[in-house]
C-alpha cells in the first residue's frame, strides 16, 4: 500500500533520471522541491494523461489518483523545450491534451508513448526534431566546469535554461541530499558539516521548505504521512 517508485540513471546528456511508479491505497503525496522538469505519463481507469511538470521551488502536497501507473523522464539541467519557456513552468504544470494509450501530440507532431526502457530513443528523437535543446555551458557548470563567461551571463543562461537561479538550484539540491543522508542514518550534525549548513536551525528550515519533513520525521518510517515523491542520489 502506498506509492511504489523505481528509477534509474541515464547515459543521455539530456536525461537526469527515468522513473516509474504505481499508487495503491494512497490519494496524496508530499512533492519534494526539484530543480529539474519532467515529462510525465500516467494511466488512471484506462485513461492516459501527459503533462510537462516544471521545477518545484518548495515542497507541497499533490493529489495521487488511486490505482494508477506513472512513468516520467526527468531532464538534465540545461535541457529545455524552446517552444515552452522554462520560466513559465516553474511551480506549474502544462497538460498535453488528447493523449491516447498509444500516442500523443507534441509541437504539431504525433509521438508514440515512450516507456521506461526506451526513454533514451524517445528523447533522441526529440533532439533530432529540435523539440529539445541543451545549453552546454549550463550543463558543463553543473558538472563542475568553469566557463569562460561572466557571472552575469552565466546567471542569465541558467534562468533561461532552467527557470531558476543557480542559488535556488543549489539550495533545492542540497536539501534533497540532506534528506537522503538523514534517511540513511547519517547523524544530523554530520549532515550539517558535510553540506555546509550554518547550524541545526538552518538545516531544519531548509528541510521544511524544500522537503516538507523535519529530520525527526524523515527518520520516523512508521509515521502515517503522505509518501514522498522521488528522492535519489545524484
Amino acid at each position: 500500500m502506498g506509492l511504489d517508485v523505481e528509477s534509474r540513471p541515464s547515459d543521455s546528456p539530456y536525461i537526469e533520471r527515468v522513473w516509474r511508479s504505481r499508487s495503491q491505497g494512497v490519494d496524496q503525496m508530499t512533492a519534494v522541491a526539484a530543480s529539474h522538469w519532467d515529462l510525465v505519463f500516467w494511466e488512471h481507469r484506462g485513461r492516459v494523461s501527459v503533462a510537462v511538470v516544471g521545477p518545484e521551488t518548495r515542497a507541497g502536497h499533490a493529489p495521487v489518483p488511486e490505482e494508477s501507473t506513472f512513468f516520467g523522464i526527468s531532464f538534465s539541467l540545461g535541457t529545455s523545450m524552446p517552444h515552452l519557456p522554462a520560466n513559465r513552468l516553474v511551480d506549474g504544470i502544462a497538460e498535453i491534451p488528447d493523449a491516447t494509450r498509444r500516442s500523443f501530440w507534441l509541437k504539431g507532431s504525433a509521438w508514440d508513448l515512450p516507456s521506461y526502457d526506451n526513454a533514451e530513443a524517445f528523447v533522441a528523437r526529440m533532439v533530432r526534431e529540435e523539440v529539445l535543446a541543451l545549453d552546454r555551458v549550463v550543463a558543463a557548470v553543473v558538472r563542475g566546469a568553469t566557463p569562460d563567461v561572466s557571472e552575469r551571463t552565466l546567471q542569465r543562461r541558467f534562468v533561461a535554461a532552467t527557470g531558476l537561479t543557480r542559488g535556488a538550484i543549489r539550495q533545492i539540491d542540497r536539501a534533497r541530499q540532506a534528506a537522503i543522508l538523514i534517511r540513511e542514518g547519517t547523524p544530523v550534525h554530520d549532515v550539517i558539516h558535510l553540506l555546509g549548513y550554518f547550524d541545526q536551525p538552518h538545516l531544519a528550515r531548509s528541510l521544511t521548505r524544500y522537503v516538507g519533513r523535519t529530520a525527526t520525521q524523515l527518520l520516523d518510517r512508521d509515521a502515517q504521512k503522505p509518501p514522498l515523491s522521488l528522492l535519489y542520489k545524484s
